[in-house]
This record gives C-alpha cells, structure tokens and sequence, in this order.
C-alpha cells in the first residue's frame, strides 16, 4: 500500500540541538521511524511494568486474553512480523530479546513506575533508570535503537523532577541523533480531570518546549470519537512542529479503534499513535494484522473499511 506522502531527507526538520556530526544519524533515525510519511505508528510496550501483569494475563473487556500474550516474546514476535514504526520497551527488556530480532526499530522507554501506589496515596513520579549513555552502549552491539522515550506527570508535586530530566534526556539524545518522544499525562492531587481537552493541550505544549520529536497523550474526554477528536486540535496546534500522537487505551472492538484512530488523524489532525493493548491483548497472528491494520490508517491514510479487511485477513498489507 503507498504510503500518503514520502518524505526525503531535505524534507526533515532537525533540531538545532541535533550535533552537526549527528543531523544525518537523526535524519535516519526519523525517516526509518516514521516510515518516511512523518507519521509514526508507536507499539507500545511498556507495561510489564507500568500495568504489572494486569495486561497480559486473565481477562479484559472483550474477554480472555490468549495465553501466549503472558509470555514477553510475545511482544518482539508481533513487532518483528507488523509494519509498525517502533517498539517502545524499557532497555531491560530490549537487551534480553534484541539480539534475537535485530530488524525491529526501538524505542527505549527510560523511565516506568507500577501502578500500585496510588494517587490518592502519593502524586506519581518517575524518574529515568537509564542513561543515554546506556542506551548508546546497547545501540553500539547492534541493537536497531532509533529513539527514546520519558514519562512525565504534569500536575505531580514532583512535577520539576520530572520536567527537568526529560528536558536532559531530550537534549542529550539529540546531541547523538536520537528520536526523543515524551509521554504527557496530567495527574495528581491538583489534577481534577486529567483528560480534560485544555489540559491534554497544556500537556502537549510543554512537551513542545521540552523539545520533543513526538508526544503521547491521552484522547480528550468527550461524548463519542468524533467530538473528542475536535478537542485534540487545540493540542495539536499547541504543539506546533511537535507531533501529537494518542495512546490507544483499554482495549476495544476493533472497529471501534480503527475508528477513533482514523478521528484522531484526519479530524484532530494527529501524527499517529501510540498502541500497546489493542495490539498484544490479542493471539500473535491477529495481533500482527492488527498492528498492519493501524500502520495502514497511520502511515497510508487507509479508510476504516479497508483497515478492517487487513485485520480480518482479507487482504495482505505492506508499506510501498
């Protein structure tokens, strides 16, 4: 399937901050990420440990989840076999199973918490278990890092901690050429509607600030799809030259997704997504067609009809 738009390596913007000896290794890292559409399709899987194993094993709103989803390898499996842009993962978790699928893009997620201290017991935080310099050690054996990616908590009263890291983390991942994509939850005790429409757009202007490439935050709470793709505008245009992608959620039937991910880009004027449970809540096979499924609405503007014929092995996809 053509991709929507095919970018050269004029057509990228660095950052000033990328290291003159490095603009071409970003450039790189850029276009293999996004497939060169300026689009990014983000496997997301970082959940090990941000959900425990509420994730991979028992139950979810559709039913019960496969058994080999409790297995990690599940994960690297789905991500070698997808068109997908990269698969986000904590270095950890990349160093045990890299070396056995070489080909797949990484996105090293540097900092993770549980969820079992709550809110209501402690404003989140979480700070970086890695260095780049640890992420540069692990690319230079061979694994195929492209980017990395942090976590912060806007409204957490340890919410300058946070900030302040990211804002290292981007810059030093850029002086090596390295993709820097910032997750943006607002949440904490000041934080009385994280998903509120305004806030998301606060969140992803100072992702923008930061120097993020891309940022991840939640859809806007609203009535249906459709009006909560409206409000992502505001942080879309918030975010200027930052792209906006949306995380995918709990999971959902997939027409359900397919349609609120082809909303988010064509109405709210997003750059992609960012889908971990949509994607491995599902049986390797299906969820390798899913993953084709959003890379085909992602990176080639396919319509929901035509994404869903991919997911039910209707038609074969691959990304011309």
């Amino acid at each position: 399937m053509k991709r929507f738009k095919v970018m050269n390596p004029d057509d990228v913007k660095v950052a000033a901050d990328v290291s003159e000896e490095m603009k071409e290794e970003y450039t790189s890292n850029f276009l293999k990420a996004t497939h060169s559409t300026g689009n990014i399709m983000l496997f997301a899987g970082d959940q090990k440990i941000e959900h425990l194993n509420d994730d991979f094993y028992g139950e979810n709103a559709l039913g019960k989840i496969p058994a080999e989803c409790n297995n990690p390898e599940h994960l690297f499996r789905v991500a070698s076999k997808a068109e997908i842009g990269v698969f986000a993962a904590q270095l950890g978790l990349i160093a045990r199973y890299g070396r056995e699928y070489p080909d797949v893009p990484y996105l090293v997620k540097l900092n993770s918490k549980t969820n079992l201290i709550k809110t209501s017991q402690r404003d989140p935080i979480s700070l970086a278990m890695w260095s780049i310099d640890d992420v540069l050690d692990l690319k230079e054996k061979g694994i195929n890092i492209v980017g990395v990616g942090y976590t912060v908590y806007l409204g957490s009263e340890f919410e300058a901690d946070m900030i302040s890291e990211a804002a290292q983390i981007i810059s030093e991942a850029h002086r090596n050429g390295l993709l820097a994509v910032l997750w943006m939850y607002p949440r904490g005790k000041a934080v009385p509607e994280e998903k509120d429409g305004h806030l998301i757009a606060g969140a992803a202007g100072v992702a923008a600030c930061l120097g993020a490439d891309f940022t991840k935050v939640n859809p806007p709470k609203a009535g249906d799809s459709e009006k909560s793709a409206l409000l992502l505008k505001e942080a879309v245009g918030a975010a200027g030259n930052t792209g906006v992608i949306c995380s995918g959620g709990s999971s959902k039937p997939v027409e359900e997704f397919l349609t609120q991910l082809h909303q988010q880009i064509h109405i709210g004027g997003t750059r992609g997504n960012a889908t971990g449970r949509n994607i491995h809540q599902k049986s390797d096979e299906e969820a390798v067609r899913m993953a084709n499924a959003i890379a085909a609405i992602t990176l080639c503007h396919a319509d929901v009809e035509t994404a869903l014929r991919i997911h039910n092995g209707e038609m074969d996809f691959s990304i011309e």
